[in-house]
């Protein structure tokens, strides 16, 4: 997905027969492993370890940076969002590095839509929290900002402008994730197997999906706007 990936590189060659076993072993370790990463709750964990509270339990019951900001700990938030960033970005990069040893022959940037989805997939249902995690913004800007960068940033301006006239979070990151794919269909440069285009398209959907209640609540016209006044959900 990385603009110019695999432009250049040369894999090891490889028998037929080496592949079909090599090939699905390499595919499930990338999987494996760019889950893993996603799946570090980093918003429960700074401020399980800082502030001593459960985030669930706090404003929206979210993991991501947002809950963490409004549930007063900004500085948190701020370290949420960007630890978010960087974890997608690692799995990403991650795929990559693999691809050439692990899976010769396939396309890097197959392998590295690969590990975005599955990084993606980490951060909404970490094994570690019973499956609930967050909405995928930030960790789907990390991968993104690794595999298609300049649509990633055009993505993420529509984020912030929508952000600055709306004061809607949630509407910012639903119009932020749909742009991502028009972007990267005439920012990306070379190769774009289908996969790839499929990984961008499935990503800007799950992370839209995972927003379907505040998109009730838009509609309903009775969501928070950022910024507004924060409020505790007692713990079960």
């Amino acid at each position: 997905m990385r603009s110019g990936s695999g432009c250049g590189r040369q894999f090891p060659a490889a028998a037929p027969a080496k592949l079909v076993l090599v090939m699905p072993v390499g595919s499930l370790l990338v999987v494996v492993l760019a889950y893993l990463l996603g799946s570090i709750p980093t918003g429960y964990l700074l401020v399980r370890i800082f502030r001593k509270q459960d985030i669930r339990t706090l404003g929206s019951g979210n993991i991501g940076a947002t809950n963490v900001i409004r549930s007063g700990a900004r500085g948190l938030g701020a370290a949420t969002f960007l630890l978010d960033v960087v974890k997608g970005c690692c799995a990403v990069e991650l795929g990559a590095i693999l691809a050439p040893y692990l899976m010769a022959g396939y396309p890097v940037r197959n392998v590295e839509a690969l590990a975005a989805l599955c990084a993606v997939l980490g951060h909404m249902f970490p094994v570690w929290l019973g499956f609930k995690g967050g909405k995928g913004v930030a960790t789907g800007f990390g991968v993104f900002l690794v595999a298609a960068p300049w649509a990633a940033l055009a993505a993420i301006t529509v984020f912030f402008l929508v952000l600055a006239v709306t004061h809607f979070v949630s509407l910012g990151s639903i119009l932020g994730a749909a742009s991502f794919p028009v972007f990267a269909w005439f920012l990306v440069q070379g190769e774009r197997p289908p996969f790839f285009i499929a990984v961008q398209a499935a990503v800007a959907l799950l992370i839209i999906v995972k927003h379907h209640e505040n998109i009730r609540r838009l509609l309903a016209g009775t969501e928070s706007r950022f910024g507004g006044r924060r409020q505790e959900r007692k713990p079960a």
